[in-house]
């Protein structure tokens, strides 16, 4: 099991009720093993850092970012989180 700051429990789950358009669509295609019957998670804690999806049996996350990605702190935010994934 992947180890995560557990702080971050409750977020994840505040997250998993507020999807962005982009991702309650393509959630729509990744639920319920539909893509190569591997199951994926939404909002998945790893280490200090919330993932959009994360599928352990392809060991594989998926990042959907939107506009606020360009802001200077949250490159940094997105850097950090890279090369810790």
């Amino acid at each position: 099991m992947l180890k995560y700051e557990t702080s971050l429990k409750p977020k994840a789950r505040a997250l998993r009720s507020n999807l962005t358009d982009a991702e309650q669509l393509l959630w729509t295609r990744l639920r319920r093993k539909q893509i190569l019957d591997v199951q994926f998670y939404r909002q998945k804690p790893i280490g200090n850092f919330i993932v959009d999806f994360y599928a352990p049996k392809a060991s594989l996350v998926i990042e959907l970012d939107g506009g606020q990605h360009y802001q200077p702190e949250q490159q940094d935010y997105d850097r950090r989180r890279t090369e810790f994934l």
